[in-house]
């Protein structure tokens, strides 16, 4: 076992796309600075007890990724005025929540490496992988609830709920199903929930008033949708190694996504899509057919047009605040995620 601390210790750097992110949302000196303080909580959550356990929980965050809701968190909570040390709090809860929910979602999907490193589970068993989940949920919520509200905490539990029931949804009402209405309940359960969560708590803590929470609670629903629509056209169009899983993953798992509806709307009569439909998705070469069809068709702009007017709805939602830093921050950030091709 000690070999294996070693080796998960010795971690690459964040992505390319990380760094990204990290320049448009770290534009002011307070979400620099405070940025690495939600790094320096979460790192101060490990349980000295399991060494075993503290190395998996350090390379779970050594492992990076774009950090976007706890930046989320301090822009939003810096421009409406709220106190650093409790956002900081809120931004390192959201975090380790979001962190929480992978290692259970790599187990579940039987992925052996995200972000170019190989996963809890491909390491240890199903119940350790689970109870290690379980132990960064938990600090998660000693984290929310030393935010000091009682709002924040219900915002955050009832996230969890959202998250867990579309994770359901996915596993056992979601397969070869192509319909508007469950696509939109998936992705508000997998990302826009969680990045609500990050608007909203910041607001919460801020001295504003209702209105204005509501606003910034919109603005990460909204844009929380638009990043997920993205991710779901780059499972089409990305290239395998920047977006860091195989393309056409989401239709070989029979998780019908934007661009796919589109496609089964202007094509109902497709051998490939009613193979689909009639839940044939594990068929790898008629999915790849299928997938290649969809990447050269009007689909995959119908589905970027639809995220963009997400995102300018997000935009909207901040026509109320002043000029400033973080203002300017948030709107580069919606602006890129319609932009981004990982």
């Amino acid at each position: 076992m000690a070999k294996r601390r070693e080796k998960l210790r010795r971690l690459p750097p964040q992505t390319p796309l990380a760094y990204l992110i990290g320049d448009i949302l770290s534009t002011t000196l307070l979400v620099k600075t405070n940025i690495e303080k939600v790094e320096e909580r979460m790192r101060a959550q490990a349980d000295e007890r399991h060494t075993d356990l503290r190395a998996a929980f350090e390379n779970l965050l050594a492992a990076g990724g774009k950090r976007v809701r706890p930046r989320l968190v301090l822009l939003v909570g810096d421009m409406l005025g709220a106190d650093s040390e409790r956002l900081i709090t809120l931004a390192a809860a959201i975090e380790m929540l979001h962190t929480a929910t992978l290692v259970h979602d790599d187990l579940i999907d039987g992925s052996l490496m995200r972000r170019g490193n190989a996963t809890i589970n491909a390491n240890w068993s199903p119940a350790a992988t689970v109870l290690t989940g379980d132990f960064v949920f938990a600090r998660a919520a000693k984290l929310a609830a030393q935010t000091g509200s009682l709002t924040v905490m219900e915002a955050f539990a009832e996230t969890l709920a959202i998250m867990v029931n579309g994770e359901l949804t996915q596993m056992f009402d979601a397969r070869g199903l192509a319909n508007r209405e469950n696509y939109y309940e998936r992705i508000y359960a997998k990302t826009g929930s969680l990045f609500e969560l990050s608007t909203h708590g910041a607001a919460i803590i801020s001295p504003v008033d209702a209105k204005t929470v509501e606003n910034s609670r919109n603005f990460g629903r909204e844009l929380g949708t638009a990043f997920q629509i993205v991710d779901d056209i780059l499972d089409f169009t990305g290239d395998q190694a920047a977006v860091g899983k195989p393309v056409g993953s989401d239709l070989l798992q029979g998780l019908i996504t934007l661009p796919a509806l589109y496609y089964i709307e202007a094509n109902p009569n497709d051998e490939k899509v009613k193979s689909l439909l009639n839940g044939n998705y594990h068929n790898s070469k008629e999915i790849a057919a299928l997938v290649e069809d969809i990447r050269n068709s009007d689909a995959i702009q119908l589905a970027l047009d639809e995220a963009k007017e997400y995102a300018n709805r997000a935009l909207q939602s901040l026509n109320g605040h002043p000029p400033s830093e973080e203002r300017h921050a948030l709107e580069k950030l919606t602006q890129y995620v319609t932009n981004r091709n990982v």
